[in-house]
């Protein structure tokens, strides 16, 4: 019996064992479990952070440094001469020149003429200085050349930029615009590249830090203030390309629009007057947008209301951020509860509405590009001392601001404008335009800003021009002129 007893208390025993190293590998597995997930978590980690490292060593890292606030890259002048900037006709548009006795001296061939798009690099930087600061402070001379100028102690050369600028027709926009404040934009549309930035009044980089007291204090002419980018208009009657899209939108047609201009417009007791009080007659949208009628479009702007305005505004980047390094931003103010009486200066391009030539330029640009917007640009490539290509930059679109078919009917109002409208001096040359004009009233007098926008070679488009005059009457009296010179320009050599 003892013996029995003695059996079933091992076989207890056994069992508990058994049991209890059952618990133990139970909680061993259970504690591996956490200890491979604990280093899975922490190699996954380490893995992430190696591959950003690489990331951003290969290609954030440049932009990084190329940051304007980025104070580090001054130090590279210590063994780096500055490269220069060319343009896309290979004109020098700045260059270091250097002494015998080592001296550098930043100089600007064309003085005034590129000031606020090249910019200066003189009591701080602006313009393409600003921008590609790091790329003329870098050098991809030949190795062997960099050993031995570090073993002289003697600089490399910087890089040189070579811009999409185009000096002829920059000389041409910046002596149309003569001695008249205003500024002048010139892109190509299917590659986004910047040809010309003119704005006035202007200043000559060679003398910035000589007048630099006179400049930063002058508040009259704001001769530092690039217009073109920075500049904050009311957009007038070039503001009806907006109003013309968003009444297609909303209507689905321009056919079957009818409309009788008497000269004027009365409603809740606010009146609009066409420009010089001109009475219109019967009119058709085509006809209505050719004559830049502001009677017929303040209707459309009441008919259309605030909240449909402001939908199409902003899709075309009004208070939206616009693919540039430096630039105002647009202002679009008119809402659901906004009355009528600022809804019909709105839709004639009045009210609160502000806006920079460049920013109409980019629009005209998604017109005339099928209504896609290239990415605008001014770096078109880089290149080292014995001119081997570093960087290419490459067309791209930024975004699609309208259909292919809303911007053909865009252009087509456009060039109706120009065939029998308020830009008819600029039709009957070796090409075609589409355009609109625009008269920008900016005091209680009556005084208007010249604004043109349009574009040549309607059905292949070739440039987007953008102008505009400050205080220069009506878009057909000072605008339209300059962009005819710029066009005439261009197409001399074709």
């Amino acid at each position: 019996m003892r013996d029995i007893d003695e059996k079933r208390r091992r076989e207890r025993d056994r069992e508990l064992l058994k049991q209890r190293q059952k618990e133990i590998t139970k909680k061993r597995k259970a504690r591996n479990k956490e200890y491979t997930f604990v280093s899975i978590f922490f190699g996954i980690i380490f893995i992430s952070m190696i591959g950003y490292l690489i990331y951003f060593d290969g290609i954030k890292s440049d932009d990084f440094i190329n940051s304007p606030y980025n104070t580090r890259q001054d130090s590279f002048s210590d063994r780096v001469v500055r490269g220069k900037i060319m343009s896309a006709d290979g004109q020098v548009l700045a260059q270091t020149n250097v002494s015998e006795d080592g001296t550098e001296t930043r100089n600007y061939p064309y003085s005034n003429v590129f000031s606020h798009v090249v910019g200066y690099d003189s009591n701080g930087k602006s313009g393409l200085e600003s921008e590609a600061n790091f790329t003329l402070l870098t050098s991809h001379s030949f190795f062997l050349t960099q050993l031995k100028n570090e073993f002289l102690n003697t600089k490399n050369t910087g890089d040189t930029v070579i811009s999409t600028l185009n000096a002829n027709l920059q000389n041409v926009a910046y002596n149309a615009l003569g001695d008249r404040r205003g500024a002048v934009v010139v892109i190509e549309p299917s590659t986004g590249k910047r040809l010309v930035e003119v704005s006035k009044p202007d200043f000559d980089p060679n003398t910035i830090a000589q007048n630099w007291q006179t400049l930063v204090n002058d508040e009259n002419d704001s001769s530092l203030l690039n217009r073109a980018t920075n500049g904050a208009y009311p957009p007038g009657s070039t503001f009806k390309v907006v109003t013309a899209l968003d009444y297609f939108r909303t209507k689905g047609t321009f056919e079957g629009y009818n409309y009788l201009c008497e000269g004027s417009i009365t409603l809740e007791d606010h009146t609009i007057h066409c420009y010089h009080n001109t009475v219109h007659g019967q009119e058709d949208f085509y006809s209505a947008f050719a004559n830049s009628c502001n009677c017929a479009f303040a209707s459309i702007g009441v008919d259309l209301g605030g909240a449909s305005l402001r939908r199409t505004a902003e899709d075309l980047l009004f208070n939206k951020s616009l693919p540039l390094n430096a630039y105002r931003t647009s202002s679009f103010s008119l809402d659901k509860k906004s009355v009528t009486p600022l809804i019909m200066q709105t839709a004639i391009g009045q009210g609160n509405t502000l806006v920079s030539p460049m920013h109409m330029a980019l629009i005209t640009c998604a017109i005339a590009n099928d209504g896609v917007l290239m990415k605008p640009y001014l770096i078109d490539e880089v290149v080292n001392d014995s001119n081997d290509t570093v960087k290419k930059t490459e067309p791209v679109p930024y975004k699609r601001l309208m259909s292919s078919n809303e911007a053909n009917l865009l252009g087509k109002l456009m060039k109706q404008v120009v065939d029998s409208g308020t830009a008819s001096s600029l039709s009957g040359r070796s090409y075609t335009v589409a355009g609109k004009t625009g008269s920008a009233e900016f005091d209680e007098e009556g005084h208007s800003h010249s604004w043109f926008i349009g574009y040549s070679n309607v059905d292949d488009p070739d440039l987007v021009v953008a102008v505009i005059v400050e205080n220069g009457g009506s878009g057909s009296e000072a605008a339209v002129p300059i962009a005819g010179q710029i066009f005439d320009a261009y197409y001399a050599n074709k």
